[in-house]
């Protein structure tokens, strides 16, 4: 499907992501990654800062405010709290985490989860989609969220290298 994958290699769209144990049987699904030099304690704190806004195009996804583009020392994200923001609005929920090493949600029916591994003193930040249904507007969603994560990632990327 186009737009199903940015930046992963093969091996990365073959293991087991915890958003797999909520759509056991998806009718589309996406993958997405970057590499961080960073190890995974300087990237999970960004990751749990998605609960304040979505650090994609601001002007498209957070209604022209700026995502924060410094720490703000949060409590580790909880089970059933908002994933994210827009303009100060809550979006989606939280259902799975393993601080520093996954945040599993779902937002407008598709599941992802963000998966950190460490490598050494980098860090593979892999971001899998999943949706239960929307089979013919599965490939428009993902080339739009292609350009949308893509994005994200690379913004968290920068803000954990300390760009």
């Amino acid at each position: 499907m186009i737009g199903d994958r940015w930046g992963v290699t093969h091996a990365e769209t073959s293991l087991r992501y915890p958003c797999d144990d909520l759509v056991p049987h998806p009718a589309w699904q996406a993958w997405r990654g970057v590499t961080i030099d960073a190890p995974p304690d300087r990237v999970w704190p960004w990751i749990a800062q998605i609960r304040l806004a979505p650090y994609s195009y601001d002007w498209i996804d957070n209604r022209g405010r700026r995502s924060p583009p410094e720490l703000r020392g949060l409590a580790e994200p909880k089970v059933g709290e908002p994933f994210s923001a827009s303009a100060g609005r809550p979006l989606g929920t939280i259902l799975a985490v393993e601080p520093g090493v996954h945040l599993t949600a779902k937002i407008m029916g598709v599941h992802m989860s963000y998966v950190l591994q460490g490598t050494g003193q980098a860090t593979r930040l892999l971001l899998k989609l999943a949706a239960h249904n929307g089979r013919a507007l599965g490939p428009l969603f993902a080339v739009g969220d292609l350009v949308m994560a893509r994005k994200q990632l690379l913004n968290l990327k920068d803000l954990a290298e300390g760009v």
